[in-house]
Formats: C-alpha cells, structure tokens, sequence
C-alpha cells in the first residue's frame, strides 16, 4: 500500500518543502520514508531581451521582429516562463525543481530576469552561463537552487562542425558540464541543445551524431575517473529516443534491467514508444526533450539520491486550446505575433528520491 504525506525543514536557511513517500511491505510493519527532489529541462523558446546586440545575430529573434510593444512583451515572456518553471514537477516534490537546464536563451542578464520574477524569486536560484558562438545567438545555461545544490565545477565544451557543402564551421551551441552536491550527493550534469534539423533529418543527421559522440566523450572521461559518478544527460536534442544519436553514438537504453556497467538509462524511450512527446510539427509529435541518467542512479540503496520517475510536464496551461494548433504546446510567438504564452516546447523532468529516518 502507498500513502504519501507532506512535511517541511530548514536547509540553509531557507525553508524547503518536499513529499515524504510512506510504503509498508505485505504485513504492514515496516515504512520507509523518501525525500523528493525535481531536476529538469526546458527549452524556453526564444528568450531575447528587446536590446540589439551588434555581436548577434538577434535582429532575427522573434523578439527584435516585433513591431511595437517590445518592453511589455519581454515582461510577459518572462513571467510566463518562470511561472511555467516553478511548476514543474511541483505536485509530488511540493517545491520547484532544484535544477533546471534551460536552451533558447540570449544571454546572462535575461536569466537573471528569469529568476528574479516573483514566481521563482523566494528559490534563490543561482546561475551557470556561457556565450556560445551560436549563429542564432542563443545559448544554454543551468539554475539551480543554492540552499540545495553547490557547483564545484563547470565548463563549456564546444561542438565543431563544418558545412559540407562549402567546408566552413557551423557554429551551434555548446555543451554545458556543471559539476556539484545535491545536498550531499555529488553529480554532474550535461546541459545540451542540439543542431536542428533544418535541411532534413538525414541530412543533418551526422551534426547530431557529432553532439551525441562529444557527450559521450565527456561521459566517458568523468567515468574513467569514477564509474559510479551520478550523470544526467538532458537538453532539447532535435532528435528522439529512438535515434541513432541515441541508440549508437550515446548509446542508451530504454529498458532500465538493459542498462550494463556505465551504462545510461533514458527513461523518455517509453513515453515515445508510447506516442507521446514534447513538441509537435505538422500533427506529428517528437520527444526531443530529454533527460538520460547513468547507472548508479538506478540501484536500490537509497541512502543517497536515486531515479524515482519521469515525466512530461504537459499540464493543461501549457497548451494551445483552440485553432489550427490545438492541443499543440501554447508557445510564445506565432505569425510574428506574441500570443501571450510560454513555449513551443513542454519541459521535462525527473524525481530523485532518498531515504530519510
């Protein structure tokens, strides 16, 4: 039987909500009890501020195309976005995420915006950012909250690919690698926004390849010096579970009692299997957004933070209600308009939960 009740404590000051999870085996003499914490990612859909940075290619945002209206619309963008952020997987851990890799964004300053709405405010998030040399001018980053999680480390790893048909870079975004403690637990988290597949998914396929081998790359160098360090792979990957950048180049499993020795579990495989998905095109949906652990985040000892479940956090403010696009993710910009929503893309999550006396 399963029964789960809610109680609070302070971490560092601040005060921390989470779900305590209550299971008796079959006569009912023992319960265990389980702190949950959220990790997550969101692509944001073109989070650009209204100022022209002559070092970007941001004239082309949907932002800089407005007519009129900039400055109000900025404020929309961000309020829905950290409205939609503090919600994820907020009805079982009872507190927003307290990590959370975000793709789609201009620079530095409109994450501050971000965090500092009165929705995410009181988390006190902190901020890892790069400038990556992305033509589109946008970049990934990873907040996370202080009372709860501590980088030791971080870096940006670039990805470089050539056009084929001229032999020049195609500049895309980098890698994000954030190293650091949830609470005690030390983890490392890839944050990822991979090339699109503008020309076609075959045609581009290899420059999604190229960033599921460099992924695999860093993975394999943190577990050369620990295989049982705690990796999550997450990011918009322009590609699903099931494909070859997955499968062979990073190569996952969707099966968690697949998963061998430095192994990664994607735990979205079945989901798409399933039909489901995190954006859509042309009535088709895709699950591009994903989160993939390594193994150790797979055993049975909870006495440290393991995988509990996933999700897509599809909830109902989240999606296009009426029109052409009904039942599509409620995204920000269409026909070069503000439709006053939040992305084209619905984030996604994972609980981790550890035993507690």
């Amino acid at each position: 039987m399963f029964n789960s009740t809610i109680f609070c404590r302070f971490t560092s000051r601040f005060l921390v909500f989470f779900m305590m999870f209550l299971f008796s085996n079959v006569d009912g003499q023992t319960k265990r009890k389980f702190k949950v914490h959220t990790i997550a990612f969101y692509n944001v859909e073109n989070l650009f501020d209204t100022i022209n940075d002559p070092n970007k290619n941001d004239e082309a945002s949907p932002m800089m195309e407005l007519k009129s209206g900039r400055d109000e619309i900025y404020k929309k963008k961000v309020v829905n976005m950290a409205n939609a952020i503090s919600k994820i997987g907020s009805k079982t851990s009872k507190n927003a995420p307290v990590i959370v890799g975000i793709s789609e964004v201009e620079n530095k300053k409109v994450i501050e915006d971000l965090i500092n709405d009165p929705a995410l405010k009181s988390k006190n998030y902190g901020i890892v950012h790069y400038d990556s040399p992305d033509e589109r001018g946008i970049d990934v980053a990873l907040i996370y909250q202080k009372a709860l999680f501590q980088p030791t480390k971080t870096s940006s790893h670039e990805l470089k690919l050539t056009r084929s048909s001229s032999g020049r870079r195609d500049y895309t975004r980098d890698v994000l690698l954030v190293s650091g403690y949830l609470e005690d637990d030390l983890i490392h988290v890839l944050v990822n926004h991979w090339p699109s597949r503008s020309g076609g998914e075959a045609r581009s396929r290899s420059k999604r390849e190229a960033a599921a081998a460099l992924n695999r790359n860093l993975i394999d160098s943190l577990q050369k010096i620990n295989p049982n360090y705690k990796i999550f792979v997450m990011g918009d990957l322009n590609d699903n579970p099931t494909n070859s950048s997955l499968k062979k180049f990073l190569k996952t499993k969707g099966d968690k009692s697949k998963v061998g020795y430095k192994g990664l579990f994607n735990p979205m495989e079945s989901f798409f299997k399933k039909g489901l998905g995190s954006n859509a095109y042309r009535d088709a949906w895709s699950l591009f957004d994903q989160i993939i652990v390594s193994k150790p985040l797979l055993e049975n000892d909870y006495s440290s933070f393991r995988f509990y479940k996933a999700g897509i956090f599809n909830e109902q403010f989240l999606i296009t209600k009426k029109g052409q696009y009904k039942g599509y993710p409620f995204r920000s910009f269409s026909w070069g308009g503000f439709t006053n929503g939040y992305s084209d893309h619905f984030p996604v999550y994972v609980h981790l939960i550890k035993e507690i006396n």
